[in-house]
């Protein structure tokens, strides 16, 4: 059964049209008027957008209800990764350096799918459709969130969004109870000590070696401190330190990521952490300065209820190939609208031997109308109850 307005080859031109001009995060200019464009030429009769002039690229549709017991929200992302394709498709980014290699030009397809089919059919409850800027880089959730976004009328009583899954089949449903995605925080620790000769270590306070220490104490947090039946990551992915062989370094930089599945996981390492470097410093009489960065990448862990409500309907629903899956330890942040109003992030299949943020990504184009198909009639569902 169709779903949408707007025609499969429509949607796939759409698509093409998003993928081939991708952009950063909070430079998504031509993405947004794109967008806007294409919703210009739904039925406006029951739709008012808004813009946000702190986030210039963000974009809110409205859709009035005809009997309204509540507002249900659906988030899609608009960036790109900084990724050069190498897919060579006819579509491929236009945009040196930069790809849709998330797969974010799905997303917003989808959106504007279901958002074409309620602009036809006007929904029992509201909707509104947020098309968020930054999700790959500087929390775009987190900044329309605090900038009083969803306020009034425009406040959701739940959210809901997708991502896609290359390792699902196309226009599968995939979803779990609890946490989706794993939280992330950004990790960077400034070492000091005193250079020197290094013909002369006891004239210095060598960080190189202080570093070294640090990063073999911080491999125990996970495997000594975290329960091993949760989850929790720690990468230190980046070491600086010294200029040449025959100086001892008296600075240090790490960078890395922290990982979980709940925020109170996230906080716990944060904490040890944070210990370790305090440890550091006594054992080697250093300055161990550790920086956490969480922003608005908190984990993204659905709403029970409401969660247990979309696998049933998606379960029980013969037109929707359903997966029940495994959290993931990438990000999303989602999290964070998650943590102030309950909802369900959920995937959609897109079946690609490529892995997401792969300069070689090519979701299968069929799982758009798919996807449009489950989301509509799961909305519609949850307006009669």
């Amino acid at each position: 059964m169709t779903m949408t307005v707007l025609t499969e080859e429509a949607l796939i031109q759409i698509r093409r049209d998003l993928h081939a001009m991708p952009e950063l995060a909070l430079k998504e200019v031509r993405t947004s008027a794109y967008l806007e464009k294409v919703i210009a030429s739904f039925d406006q009769t029951n739709l008012q957008v808004k813009h946000i002039k702190d986030l210039p690229t963000a974009l809110l549709v409205r859709v009035t209800g005809s009997n309204p017991k509540r507002t249900l929200g659906y988030r899609t992302d608009i960036d790109a990764l900084p990724v050069s394709e190498k897919t060579g498709l006819p579509f491929a980014s236009k945009n040196p350096g930069v790809m849709h290699a998330c797969g974010h030009d799905i997303h917003m397809t989808v959106a504007l799918g279901v958002l074409s089919y309620f602009s036809e059919h006007q929904p029992v409850d509201n909707l509104i459709f947020f098309f968020q800027p930054a999700e790959e880089s500087e929390n775009g959730g987190k900044l329309a969130y605090e900038l009083n976004v969803f306020e009034g009328e425009w406040r959701p009583n739940e959210f809901y969004g997708l991502h896609d899954n290359p390792d699902l089949p196309a226009g599968a449903i995939g979803a779990r109870l609890g946490t989706l995605f794993a939280g992330t925080t950004e990790v960077n620790i400034d070492l000091e000590g005193k250079g020197g000769h290094a013909a002369y270590p006891q004239d210095a306070n060598d960080m190189v070696v202080a570093a070294a220490q640090l990063i073999g104490q911080v491999q125990t947090i996970i495997s000594r401190s975290i329960d091993p039946i949760e989850g929790g990551v720690i990468t230190l992915g980046k070491l600086e330190a010294g200029t040449i062989r025959n100086v001892i370094a008296g600075h240090a930089h790490i960078e890395g990521t922290i990982r979980g599945l709940t925020q109170v996981m996230i906080e716990k390492i944060d904490q040890r952490l944070r210990e370790v470097g305090e440890g550091i410093a006594k054992s080697f009489n250093a300055e161990v300065t550790v920086s956490l960065n969480q922003g608005g990448y908190l984990p993204v862990e659905n709403a029970p209820e409401l969660t247990k409500r979309f696998i049933n309907f998606m379960k029980n629903n013969p037109e929707v190939t359903f997966v029940e899956t495994k959290p993931a330890m990438t990000g999303e942040d989602f999290g964070y609208l998650l943590s102030k109003i309950p909802g369900t992030m959920f995937w959609l299949g897109v079946e690609d031997d490529s892995q997401l943020h792969s300069a070689t990504l090519n979701p299968d184009e069929s799982a758009i109308s798919k996807g449009i198909n489950a989301i509509t009639a799961f909305l519609n569902d949850r307006m009669t109850a």
